[in-house]
């Protein structure tokens, strides 16, 4: 059974945080009991996964709880509280490319060549290609651009639910999720020309 999504009159969120802050933990519990469900809802958004989106809720709240004391009671503690669970879920996205990349770097080119010249080989190498272009391309886009791009075209979210879980204007959205397209299909432009004319400089020294 969900619990309310706000505390009742007789606990507000100042008095929860209070006696969190004194160690209780009752207090804790209840402010986990209050808001889980809003901040799995982030971190599901973020990362299309049940499974991660569970652990990075615990780990959301983890850092919540550890940021409790700097919360300034006169902001809205649901608008502090969202806004800190979307921070950590962009963190957790630079952190999962950061791992991509490095292992990105460290394959054996034994792995990848000699190439088969057998056609499925060929198309699998040339869907491989493309998708290291995509993932440069991203690379290069301002990180607003970047996740809301990838949210949408790579998670197949609503423009509804990306407002949701930027707390942005779906305007501001859709305007961040245009500009960030023609940038990307510039990039890839870049990208393409720029290894075309290394190909071009590799024959002609042949």
């Amino acid at each position: 059974m969900l619990a309310s999504s706000a505390p009742s009159s007789s606990e507000s969120i100042d008095e929860l945080i209070e006696r969190c802050l004194a160690g209780d933990e009752r207090a804790w519990d209840r402010i986990v009991t209050l808001h889980r469900r809003r901040v799995f809802n982030v971190a599901y958004k973020f990362v299309g996964r049940h499974d991660v989106a569970e652990d990075l809720t615990q780990e959301i709240f983890l850092k919540i709880f550890k940021a409790l004391g700097t919360f300034d009671r006169r902001a809205n503690f649901q608008t502090w509280l969202i806004s800190v669970s979307r921070n950590l879920c962009i963190d957790h996205y630079r952190s999962v490319r950061k791992e991509r990349e490095l292992v990105d770097r460290n394959v054996d080119a034994e792995d990848v060549s000699p190439v088969s010249r057998e056609p499925d080989a060929l198309t699998a190498l040339e869907r491989g290609d493309r998708r290291l272009l995509l993932h440069r391309a991203l690379e290069q886009l301002p990180d607003t651009l970047r996740t809301a791009v990838l949210m949408r075209d790579i998670q197949e979210q609503s423009y509804r639910d990306i407002a949701r879980a930027l707390d942005l204007p779906e305007g501001t959205v859709k305007s961040r999720i245009n500009r960030g397209r023609h940038e990307l299909a510039r990039q890839i432009r870049r990208l393409t020309a720029e290894a075309e004319a290394r190909s071009e400089r590799a024959r002609s020294q042949e």
